[in-house]
């Protein structure tokens, strides 16, 4: 099976998290599996930038980035975190080889808008080459891929992980697609999570605002991907992604699955 894994929120802040997420998608891999990682770092972005003495202003659950903020998200995602990432996974005898968007040109993105807001160097995805992931894999490794991606302008651009992990699954014709998050899942407006959520009921929690923040775009980045071909999407808490060499063969009764 094809895989795309995003892993975002405290698995990168969290040494022993980010090692448990790191052995998981190592078996998926040992099993057979092409596994592509796609990773955030918003946490760690807003650390930075906060000892740089710049507030982080969000619309509709997206970054406005403006040059400064795009500088340092390229030191911060395409760096120390891409780098972790790839270490842990070499650590655990999986060779793994480091991407951003700009590499090979592998994602192209354009500046977005939402609702009509400027949000700078937010960029969304126009295309991708999945030749070099296809290379990684034809040579036994991983790709660890960040959340960046380069427009026809030569600029960098800030693209929302979710949303980069779904165009990566459906570039790639994945079988899955799966989201490693905080939380346990998305909730109703009980507070209860939600294990199996279609599409339409998606638009009618939004629609009552019991859909918000961070989770827009990832509802959306799952709605990409269904409608464009992959086979089945998971939000799952990180906390246990000791089960996602399950989710290839078995119904595992954690997190959310969304379907078309």
């Amino acid at each position: 099976m094809r895989i795309v894994v995003k892993i975002g929120g405290a698995a990168l802040d969290d040494k022993e998290l980010l090692h448990k997420c790191a052995q998981a998608v190592t078996e998926m891999a040992r099993e057979g599996h092409k596994v592509v990682v796609v990773h955030g770092g918003g946490a760690a972005l807003t650390r930075v930038l906060k000892q740089l003495g710049k507030t982080s202003e969000f619309v509709n659950g997206l970054r406005v980035t403006d040059s400064e903020t795009r500088d340092v998200a390229l030191m911060v995602l395409a760096g120390r975190i891409n780098k972790t990432l790839v270490a842990a996974l070499n650590c655990l005898g999986q060779p793994a080889v480091g991407l951003c968007g700009g590499d090979g040109a592998s994602f192209r993105a354009r500046k977005k808008k939402s609702n009509g807001a400027d949000l700078g160097f937010v960029g969304e995805i126009t295309s991708v080459d999945a030749r070099w992931i296809e290379a990684i894999w034809q040579n036994g490794g991983m790709p660890v891929v960040s959340s960046l991606a380069l427009g026809s302008d030569g600029e960098y651009y800030n693209v929302n992980a979710d949303q980069m992990a779904a165009a990566c699954a459906v570039a790639c014709r994945a079988d899955t697609l799966v989201f490693l998050t905080d939380v346990a899942g998305v909730k109703d407006a009980d507070g209860a999570v939600i294990r199996w959520l279609d599409l339409r009921r998606v638009m009618q929690l939004t629609s009552a605002s019991v859909i918000a923040g961070g989770m827009l775009p990832k509802l959306e980045a799952c709605q990409h991907a269904l409608r464009s071909g992959v086979g089945r999407v998971r939000i799952l808490p990180a906390a246990h992604s000791e089960v996602l060499p399950e989710l290839c063969f078995s119904r595992v009764d954690l997190g959310t699955e969304v379907l078309a």
